[in-house]
C-alpha cells in the first residue's frame, strides 16, 4: 500500500532496485529516511519464476533492506512505453500519494528496453505529477525535488554522483540473496543472471565505483537536471558521498 515517505525507487522488474540502489536504500533506511520500492512490472515474461514467485522474493528482498513498503504496478511486462497514457497515470498516482522528495529510476540508456523505457516513463511522469492541470483525479500536485538515475545490470554507467555504501552493502548481499530463482545456476532455466558469476560481477562494478572516489564500495548515479547540492545534502545527511 503507497504511503507517504520521502524517497521512492522505481525498478521495471522485481530485482532491478536491489541490483542497481540497494545499499543506498539500506543506508537510507538506517539514516532515517522513509523508503518505498515500485516494480513497475511483475516480470511474468522472465525465463525464471512466474508472477506470484517474483512477488514473494522480492517481500522478502524488502525486509533485508527495511523499506516501509513495496508496491506492483502490474504494467505489462516487455509492453512498458513513456508515450503511454494509463502508464503516466500509473506512475504520477504513486508520486501524488507517496510525495516522495527523491526519486530512484533505471537509467533511461539501458539498453534493456523494459528498463530505458521505465527511466523515460518515470521522467516523464515526475514531471507531469507536478502539472496542477494534468488528471486532477490522481491527487494534489507533487513533483520531486531530486531524480537519480542507477544503472542496469550490463551498463557501465559513467557516475556523477557517488554514494559511500561500504557500511550497507551486507542488506544488499542478503536482499540478492532473496531472488535465489533468478540468480542461482541450479534452480531452473539457464539465464545469463544466473550464470554463477552475475552477482559477483554487480559487486565487482559497485568495487570499481566505490573506488572512484575512495572508498570500499559504492553506488553510483546520474542525476536528472542540475543536482541541487541542499537536496543532496539532505538525501545522505552526515555520511560520505561525493559528486565526480
Amino acid at each position: 500500500m503507497v504511503a507517504g515517505c520521502d524517497v521512492v525507487a522505481f525498478g521495471a522488474h522485481p530485482d532491478d532496485v536491489e541490483l542497481g540502489c540497494g545499499a543506498t536504500l539500506s543506508r537510507l533506511v538506517a539514516a532515517g529516511r522513509r523508503v518505498g520500492i515500485v516494480d513497475v512490472t511483475a516480470g511474468e515474461v522472465g525465463t525464471r519464476g512466474n508472477a506470484t514467485r517474483r512477488a514473494a522474493v522480492a517481500a522478502a528482498a524488502a525486509g533485508q533492506l527495511r523499506v516501509a513498503w513495496r508496491i506492483c504496478l502490474e504494467l505489462a511486462d516487455a509492453g512498458l512505453a513513456a508515450s503511454d497514457e494509463a502508464q503516466r497515470c500509473a506512475v504520477a498516482g504513486v508520486l501524488r500519494r507517496a510525495r516522495p522528495r527523491v526519486v530512484f529510476l533505471p537509467h533511461w540508456s539501458d539498453p534493456h528496453p523494459d528498463h530505458g523505457a521505465t527511466g523515460w516513463l518515470l521522467r516523464h511522469a515526475s514531471f507531469l505529477a507536478g502539472v496542477k492541470r494534468w488528471h486532477p483525479e490522481l491527487g494534489p500536485p507533487h513533483r520531486p525535488r531530486l531524480l537519480l538515475a542507477y544503472p542496469g545490470p550490463r551498463q557501465l554507467l559513467e557516475p556523477q554522483l557517488v554514494v559511500d555504501v561500504t557500511a550497507s552493502y551486507a542488506a544488499k548481499r542478503a536482499a540478492l540473496a532473496a531472488y535465489a530463482s533468478q540468480f542461482e545456476p541450479g534452480e531452473g532455466n539457464p539465464t545469463h543472471l544466473a550464470s554463477g558469476y552475475f552477482l559477483a560481477a554487480i559487486e565487482g562494478r559497485d568495487r570499481a565505483v566505490g573506488n572512484t572516489v575512495g572508498c570500499e564500495l559504492g553506488e553510483g548515479f546520474a542525476p536528472v537536471g542540475p543536482v541541487s547540492a541542499d537536496e543532496v545534502a539532505w538525501l545522505v545527511g552526515e555520511g560520505p558521498c561525493a559528486l565526480v
